[in-house]
């Protein structure tokens, strides 16, 4: 076995940063480790799937490290499943690694001995979002806004760093707002995915480019609203009623929605405090506000929708946002099903000795 190297890589635009759910902070996403080695564990779990392997450093002494992917479902999509990887396997894996000298990372590529006798290879790149998710070919049709839909990310601008990316270069923050983010540790318990709490919307808007969103017309009261992502559901209600008092917060918050000629308006509030909902330390309150809106258009083959984010406390101007959803009805949403054990790995790998 060869020891590691370090090599320098530019930074991914998009894809793996989007897959991490503790973010790339605290991670070298400009430098490569090669890990010439072999497998001593797999787990197929979400929000990660994990493998662990072990490979000689520069003095030749064996370091186990734990390499971190996508959700199961992001990863399955890639052609991986939980047989993918056994203990025992030879690999040589590329990966970004922590900047507190933990032997952790967040998987490039990988590259594995599928045949002993013909040392055949196969090469994967989980960093790849179009790999993960093919977009639809734009051909299907909906009569209505019901149905799945998947962003169309040829229209989308791309942010280096991808989830994080966009609300750091997108969010203006309140002196509060910067403060909440500069203290934040994503390495740390105080990380809300740490206890396996997700991140409400306009998340699930954001991250549309990997995991859809369906739209459900229950009956003329109630429209729920689904993502793959974190397994948000939404349920709003059409029936004229107002928001419920300002003291029952939850996650998600409290939906409300009316038409608006062919438009479906969401207003959502009462969300409960999050110290992290997009991801960077940047937290929200109670002062909370979203409003959606989707559209039909291009005869049924699309969704345009927007959101206008407000928290005047941690958020000093309105974020708005625009994309387009394709129809996709050949897609299935996945249960995201966040593993406690699997999401507090990262605390036991990253910290410090």
């Amino acid at each position: 076995m060869r020891a590691l190297t370090l090599t320098t890589t530019a930074c991914l635009a998009i894809g793996q940063a989007a897959l991490a759910h503790h973010s790339d902070a605290g991670i070298d996403m400009e430098s490569t480790v090669t890990l010439d080695g072999t497998i001593t564990e797999f787990h197929w779990r979400n929000p990660h799937v994990y493998f662990m392997v072990e490979a000689p450093n520069e003095d030749g002494e064996l370091v186990e490290w734990s390499i971190q992917l996508g959700s199961t479902i992001t990863t399955g999509r890639l052609g991986w499943d939980r047989d993918y990887l056994h203990p025992g396997d030879h690999v040589v894996a590329n990966a970004h690694p922590s900047v507190t000298g933990q032997p952790y990372g967040i998987l490039e590529s990988l590259r594995r001995d599928t045949d002993a006798a013909s040392a055949s290879e196969t090469t994967t790149t989980p960093g790849s979002s179009e790999t993960i998710v093919p977009l639809p070919d734009g051909t299907a049709q909906a009569v209505s806004l019901e149905g799945v839909w998947l962003a169309d990310r040829s229209k989308i601008r791309q942010y280096v760093g991808g989830f994080d990316g966009y609300f750091t270069a997108e969010l203006q923050l309140t002196p509060a707002g910067a403060a909440a983010m500069a203290a934040y540790d994503p390495l740390s318990p105080e990380n809300p995915e740490s206890q396996c709490i997700g991140r409400p919307t306009p998340a699930m808007i954001v991250s549309s480019q990997l995991y859809p969103i369906r739209i459900e017309f229950n009956d003329d009261e109630t429209v729920t609203i689904q993502s793959e992502f974190w397994d948000e559901v939404r349920t709003v209600y059409m029936d004229g009623r107002q928001h419920s008092d300002a003291s029952q917060r939850t996650l998600s918050g409290h939906s409300i929605g009316r038409w608006e000629g062919d438009v479906l308006v969401v207003d959502t509030r009462n969300f409960a405090d999050h110290r992290s909902p997009y991801q960077i330390g940047v937290p929200s309150g109670a002062q909370k506000h979203v409003v959606e809106r989707y559209r039909l258009i291009d005869d049924g083959r699309r969704v345009e929708v927007e959101f206008v984010l407000e928290d005047p406390e941690f958020i000093a101007q309105s974020l708005v946002h625009r994309r387009e959803l394709l129809y996709a009805p050949n897609m299935t949403i996945q249960p995201f099903d966040c593993d406690p054990e699997a999401t507090r790995r990262f605390l036991d790998t990253t910290s410090a000795q």
